[in-house]
């Protein structure tokens, strides 16, 4: 019996190790596929690689492209792709037909942009004829490859793809560990020797008798039903047990899923943060969330995907424009600012550049510092425009300054539309989960205290009235001191009492922005235009402007009709949200002379 028992085992040991041999060898597949487009591809102005044309695989693609003459390529996530697409006719590679990748062409219009040096692009790489780009995912989401001329030229259409072959990993080691086994356990059959039975299952021999509790154990005990025999070897365990793993797939099929195991919360270090510790308690027992715990995110900032810009992209982003400010700083040109300044930032710069034209003595303005970054407010929502923010502070700059970029529409790169030096002693606000933040409506307070125009409305009116019914609205600052100060001690200089003196700001509403911090709030940037007018109070009365700015930028050292002088405030607000018994708080503020002209 053991050798009828042993000899199909090992027989089928060794067949399962001649099968496992043969697929490493014989029957190895390729490890890598390739899949090409077709000779009879339509072509157009772009082509677009989508994420579908990766197959199914999360590792890395080798993509090699054949084109005529130069070209871009460039990697953005795939909405930022389509975006930036638009109208465009374009041809997409859709995915992977076996060896064919499948295309469909897209009518449109026959002409498209250069895309080189988009802020939109991952990276990008200026090919010549042909190349060999290895497809990575930079993060999770979907990402597109773009190749695209510029123009009416067509772009490449000759695309092949080669990825890794998922049957590559065969069953070739688990069947030849298996076949090992199993030869093993044949041969040890041949060597278990027969179980002792000492009589059982047949009768005694004459004349002997069976002792008293061996009669009891083999009658099962207290006059039972007799026993079933117990198996001639014990070789048969060891076969069930075989064949329950190869059955359960330890050899040839996944493995089932890890049975749950009790977490000891009693344990858990006291380093964890209680809401990280909730989080993962609740994850495991499938319970909800607990509300989140003070300065945690808002529940309407929970990153909902990549952020739109990831880190190198921002650092890139910020060189560009650190570089193109100060290239127009030191030409003093404000038509150099146009590619990357707008908004406010560009008004008070290129008021600095008139007025040092006229007066070398005034300060310049602050340089703008692209790294180190000290943090970053960045979104996820995939619609334009585009608001996001960078803290920076370069090696000579004595405090941080908040940098506020815009990207108006796919096609354009993002702007310096404010930059703000936060107030000596300030602080920022909790920062949001990354890529958490987005713009928030500007005319609801909604989860807010206050709505940021109202805001902005409200430091305006503050400014121009400090007794006011908005001066309790706002925490004391330096800023709001600085300017309310100079204006009490102007109007009650005794040599100007024949003039009539007027200070009004007021809130440039098209200029503001705003997005969500960690905590439920706001950081609301917004600008202002501070109008100073000083006006004699009769015809026999004159301003006096010797020894002034004024004089030197009008030109004269008396008005005997006035002088409207006019100045533009960069503000950065924090809002606390609705239900908060904080104030707002003023973080950081500049202030820009933007012109003196007489009436």
């Amino acid at each position: 019996m053991r050798v009828k028992a042993a000899v199909p085992i090992i027989v089928a040991g060794l067949v399962l190790m001649l099968v496992g041999i043969g697929l490493q060898t014989l029957w190895k597949p390729a490890e890598t596929l390739t899949s090409s487009t077709t000779r009879q591809t339509t072509s157009a102005p772009v082509t677009v690689i989508l994420p579908e044309a990766r197959g199914r695989q999360s590792a890395d693609v080798e993509v090699t492209v054949d084109g005529e003459g130069p070209f871009t390529l460039a990697v953005g996530r795939a909405s930022d792709v389509e975006a930036w697409v638009g109208e465009a006719a374009h041809l997409s590679v859709t995915g992977i037909d076996e060896d064919v990748l499948s295309t469909e062409y897209t009518e449109g219009e026959a002409s498209v942009p250069d895309p080189r040096g988009s802020d939109l692009w991952i990276s990008e790489e200026a090919v010549q004829g042909s190349t060999s780009y290895r497809w990575s995912e930079p993060v999770e989401g979907e990402w597109s490859i773009l190749l695209a001329t510029g123009g009416r030229t067509t772009a490449p259409t000759q695309i092949s793809i080669t990825r890794p072959n998922d049957q590559s990993a065969s069953l070739a080691l688990p069947l030849i560990i298996g076949g090992a086994l199993v030869v093993v356990l044949g041969i040890a059959l041949l060597f278990i020797a027969p179980r002792d039975r000492s009589g059982q299952g047949r009768p005694d021999a004459p004349g002997r008798r069976r002792p008293p509790g061996r009669a009891r154990a083999a009658d099962g005990g207290r006059g039972g039903a007799p026993s079933t025999a117990a198996p001639s070897i014990a070789a048969p365990r060891v076969i069930l047990v075989l064949v329950g793993l190869l059955g359960a797939g330890s050899l040839l099929a996944p493995l089932p899923a890890l049975a749950a195991v009790p977490v000891d919360v009693e344990r858990i270090p006291d380093t964890a943060t209680p809401t990280a510790t909730a989080t993962a308690i609740a994850s495991a027992t499938g319970d909800p969330e607990p509300p989140l715990a003070t300065g945690a995110p808002s529940p309407g900032s929970v990153a909902s995907g990549p952020p739109v810009v990831l880190e190198e992209q921002l650092e890139r982003i910020l060189r560009a424009v650190a570089g193109t400010v100060a290239a127009a700083d030191a030409a003093s040109d404000p038509d150099l600012l146009e590619p990357r300044v707008d908004g406010a930032a560009l008004e008070t710069r290129a008021a600095a550049y008139a007025l040092a034209a006229a007066d070398a003595g005034l300060p310049a303005p602050a340089p703008v510092a692209a790294a180190p970054v000290l943090l970053d407010m960045i979104p996820t929502d995939d619609q334009w425009p585009r608001t996001l923010v960078a803290l920076t502070q370069g090696t000579d700059d004595p405090v941080p300054q908040a940098l506020l970029l815009v990207q108006e529409s796919p096609r354009e790169n993002y702007r310096l539309v404010s930059a703000v030096q936060m107030l000596p002693g300030s602080t920022f606000p909790t920062p949001p989960v990354p890529g958490a933040t987005g713009p928030i409506p500007l005319d609801e307070d909604g989860a807010l205290k206050l709505a940021p125009q109202e805001a902005v409305r409200a430091i305006a009116d503050v400014l121009t009235e400090p007794d006011g019914d908005n001066e309790r609205i706002f925490e004391e600052n330096s800023f709001a001191e600085a300017i309310t100060r100079f204006q009490a001690e102007v109007r009650a200089d005794p040599g100007n009492s024949a003039a009539t003196i007027s200070f009004t700001h007021r809130a440039q509403e098209e200029s503001t922005q705003a997005l969500s911090t960690g905590d439920g709030g706001a950081m609301v940037f917004g600008y202002l235009r501070h109008a100073y007018s000083s006006v004699p109070a009769s015809g026999d009365d004159a301003i006096d402007l010797g020894g002034t700015v004024y004089e030197t930028l009008t030109g004269e050292a008396a008005s005997a009709t006035g002088i409207d002088i006019s100045y533009g405030e960069a503000v950065m607000m924090y809002v606390p949200p609705a239900g908060s018994s904080d104030q707002v708080r003023v973080v950081g503020a500049v202030q820009q002379l933007l012109s003196a002209q007489l009436r």
